[in-house]
């Protein structure tokens, strides 16, 4: 996709840094009356969906007919103009702001280029001043790829015209697979290597090697660019159908980028797409949209947006009534959903996020597999899912498995907490080390100082009063957390600092106190393993490090990054990074957003009216001014706004800069092979090779020594600094406090649907 000429010129004079706000088009702009008739190209749409019947007939549609739709809906300048002054205040609980409009130059060089995010939302209000855009569609994709291109996957925002009208696809998944896991990877169409792998077609595949006018490497990569991710070789792996991703169902991107999956149904494909192969064949597919809205009655692109474009007005939008529906769809299919390609697992966890294997084949008896490719962020499943890892690896040791792989594709995060317990379980007597920040401006501190003085009112203990334990368990109350060395904050002030670092003003490094009386509330009912009722359980690794391997697609995001952090920094465990780019250079095995809690704006904005409840002196402050307009979430697909609140830091790291920024090459990269793409042990199989056997086929680089034996790997030291007990509680007679309780809650009536949850997760 090529950026536009007017950015080059516009956008080069006005950004110190690149930030793409302009449409990356990949057809040019069309009339509101086609060629091919004077029927108004959503009632094209309305038409072909319902026929003459009164239920829809159709459920999908060419992808052009949605496209010449989509962009006959008038650009409203005004709304527009709102939605960007609303935004700013929520962008500012972005914690990687100035990270990302000068970065280190191994990232910058390595990974994503810089960013200017209120740069790009600068010049995206002159074009508003301008005349540039025509229609919605031209300044949703705007905003929508200057957000995007953060490569933070808990940074995101969904304009409505973007995302809540049609999702996009491809009929055809593609794979990329090297023939014997030594030649470089080439890229196929699924269903041939399928053909190949169950020996029932007649004719000898051929790879794919231009897609439309391009290269088709060079297309993918391209393609991938718009993804989630911030590596390039994980943001190509998603391209692609794998697996891991498929397990999950709705909750992952599931047959890869290039068919629709994940971030790809925001990307309008062409009318076409035509694959060219090497033996001079070439096949051309027809596009498809699925409207998201029904389309009854639609007369053109002004009726499109009167009926389901809010543009700031307080009715009811659809995001609201779809949300609904979608999760409970996502939640029905992936409770149900068989996982092909998987054998049936020793120890099955709920909905496919968590499962136990053994290898069953010659040479792997002393293999168990941890298969997670979530960590969860359903309250259902939380207790289920850590009682998966207590129950199958004493059994997986009973049953004389010495080796473990962790399989981690595809993991976009969950529960904050259900990654410290994961550790835990592994390593009973190592404390968790690392710390966070968040960014420092005066919201956050309003916020803070507002939260903490409510919550000092009343003991600090389990509470069954809503209000209060929205308090207690917040990050704004400085009691919460710890500092880095263990000891508790006296104070917001303490808490909040700030501290200039790189040139950046962040608060005082925190880490989780995992003893606190509130981990269940922030846990989904989970305590970790080895501090609070959990605290007796003590004692060595359940594996030996070097016995452990970690592997990643690249796809691993926010809590994964968490687990993975501990595991590799204090556990010493190494990392195996499947797939990539086709070429012989190492990869990173993280390639997701390394933040470690993310903020939906429906839940920032529940904080800080809470806040206004708490101090109603802040009916004054730019509190009120800033959060109270509806606008930012009647503009989107609901629940699509958020942000990376917390930066994740290394322990003992005095450079400052945020893991997020940091580069980190795998310990050994191996390519997929056509039997990954049917079978999983042929993976799992194949890891275990690279990292216990000498027969593995590292690529680029090799975990052993110039002897060909195993490098040495780094003994664990115990830590022998303890977590500090919960922060003492206030000593406030439960009498006189209840007493309080009753009077506040006399004059606070917010209801709220969000929901506090120690969550660090990407959205696919």
């Amino acid at each position: 996709m090529k950026s536009s000429a007017l950015l080059a010129a516009i956008g080069a004079a006005s950004l110190a840094v690149a930030s793409p706000v302009l449409p990356s088009r990949t057809q040019p702009q069309v009339e509101a009356r086609q060629a091919n008739g004077t029927t108004p190209p959503c009632a094209q749409v309305s038409n072909y969906v319902y026929g003459d019947g009164t239920q829809p007939a159709q459920l999908t549609i060419p992808a052009q007919m949605a496209w010449d739709c989509i962009n006959d809906v008038p650009f409203n300048a005004s709304s527009g103009k709102r939605l960007l002054k609303a935004l700013r205040p929520y962008i500012e609980w972005q914690s990687t702001l100035a990270e990302l409009k000068d970065p280190p130059a191994e990232y910058a060089e390595k990974v994503q280029p810089p960013v200017d995010i209120f740069g790009g939302l600068d010049t995206m209000d002159r074009y508003i001043d301008a005349g540039y855009y025509k229609n919605e569609y031209d300044f949703g994709w705007s905003l929508y790829t200057l957000i995007q291109s953060a490569h933070d996957g808990h940074f995101s925002y969904i304009p409505d015209s973007v995302g809540s009208i049609f999702a996009w696809g491809r009929p055809i998944p593609l794979v990329s697979v090297s023939e014997d896991g030594e030649q470089l990877p080439a890229v196929f169409v699924f269903a041939d290597v399928l053909g190949m792998q169950y020996k029932n077609i007649s004719y000898t595949p051929s790879p794919v090697v231009r897609i439309d006018d391009k290269d088709a490497s060079e297309f993918l990569e391209d393609l991938s660019q718009l993804g989630s991710l911030q590596d390039r070789d994980a943001l190509y792996n998603n391209v692609f159908y794998e697996l891991a991703q498929v397990s999950l169902g709705t909750q992952g991107s599931g047959t890869g980028m290039f068919t629709g999956g994940g971030r790809g149904r925001w990307v309008y494909p062409g009318a076409t797409t035509t694959l060219h192969f090497a033996n001079g064949s070439s096949y051309t597919m027809e596009n498809y949209a699925r409207p998201s809205i029904p389309f009854r009655g639609i007369a053109n692109g002004e009726d499109l947006a009167k009926k389901w474009f809010s543009y700031g007005s307080a009715g009811p939008s659809f995001a609201d009534t779809r949300a609904q529906s979608d999760e409970a769809e996502a939640s029905t299919l992936a409770a149900g959903a068989a996982a092909p390609g998987f054998p049936t697992p020793q120890a099955a966890g709920p909905m496919n996020l968590i499962n136990g294997f053994y290898i069953d084949a010659t040479g792997y008896e002393d293999v168990a597999v941890l298969q997670v490719p979530n960590f969860v962020g359903s309250s259902s499943a939380e207790i289920p899912f850590q009682q998966l890892t207590q129950n199958f690896i004493p059994k997986a040791l009973a049953d004389g498995k010495t080796k473990l792989i962790i399989d981690l594709q595809a993991n976009g995060g969950g529960t904050i907490l259900q990654g410290y317990d994961m550790f835990k379980q592994l390593f009973p007597d190592v404390e968790p080390q690392g710390t966070n920040r968040w960014r420092a401006f005066e919201a956050l501190d309003l916020v803070g100082q507002a939260t903490s003085k409510f919550s000092s009112q009343f003991p600090r203990e389990y509470s069954s009063n809503r209000t209060i334990a929205f308090a207690q368990s917040s990050y704004f109350d400085y009691h919460m957390d710890m500092k880095a060395d263990g000891t508790p904050f006296s104070s917001w002030d303490e808490k909040f600092g700030p501290h200039e670092v790189n040139g950046e003003l962040y608060t005082t490094q925190n880490q989780w106190n995992l003893s606190d009386v509130y981990v269940p509330y922030v846990s989904g009912g989970i305590n970790v393993t080895g501090y609070g009722p959990l605290a007796s359980v003590t004692g060595p690794p359940k594996f030996a490090a070097e016995n452990i391997v970690i592997v990643t697609d690249g796809y691993c995001a926010s809590t994964c990054t968490i687990f993975s952090e501990l595991m590799k920094q204090q556990a010493g465990v190494k990392t195996i990074a499947m797939g990539g780019r086709s070429n012989k250079n190492p990869i990173q095995a993280i390639g997701g957003v390394k933040g470690v809690n993310n903020y939906a704006f429906g839940f920032i904005q529940q904080t800080v009216q809470y806040a206004v409840k708490f101090d109603p002196s802040l009916n004054e402050s730019i509190l009120v001014d800033d959060y109270y307009s509806d606008i930012v979430f009647s503009r989107a697909v609901s629940g699509a706004g958020g942000v990376n609140t917390r930066d994740g830091l290394r322990a003992n790291d005095t450079s400052g800069v945020a893991l997020q920024f940091q580069y980190e090459e795998a310990d050994c990269r191996l390519y997929y092979t056509p039997e990954m793409t049917v079978d999983i042990t042929a993976l799992w199989k194949s890891a275990a090779d690279a990292q216990w056997k000498n027969s593995g086929k590292c690529i680029g680089s090799s975990p052993y020594g110039g002897d060909g034996k195993r490098a040495a790997i780094p003994k664990i030291s115990r830590v022998t600094t303890k977590l500090s007990p919960p922060v003492a509680r206030v000593k406030v007679a439960k009498v006189e406090a209840m007493k309080r309780v009753k009077a506040f809650e006399q004059t606070f009536s917010l209801e709220t649907k969000c929901g506090l949850k120690g969550n660090g997760f990407m959205e696919p």
